[in-house]
């Protein structure tokens, strides 16, 4: 089983995807047990135009790329950039709030 570079980026963009997921599974249900529902899609709808759609405008341009490789780089530079965004955003979620110190 080889693994070439389309499935690479196949998985970047699908990790990209299954964190925002996770974001919001995870806010969704943190708002569900507080009693509101604070949760919208419209920050993701947002992180998909800022952060998604200029990956894909940089993958279109690899045609024009005269080494070939430069762009590739910086879009999986780019979708690993994400990737820790949102795992941070998820951790984020976990720790308490810098008020509620048991302290």
């Amino acid at each position: 089983m080889t693994q070439t570079l389309v499935d690479w980026i196949t998985y970047c963009l699908l990790g990209i995807f299954g964190l925002m997921i996770i974001d919001f599974i995870i806010a969704f249900t943190i708002s569900f047990w507080a009693g509101t529902f604070e949760t919208t899609f419209l920050p993701y709808l947002k992180d998909i135009v800022f952060y998604v759609l200029p990956l894909n405008f940089i993958l279109s341009m690899v045609s024009i790329d005269p080494t070939e490789w430069t762009l590739v780089v910086l879009y999986f530079i780019g979708a690993l950039s994400v990737m820790i965004k949102y795992v941070r955003d998820i951790i984020g979620k976990f720790r308490p709030a810098s008020g509620e110190d048991d302290n």
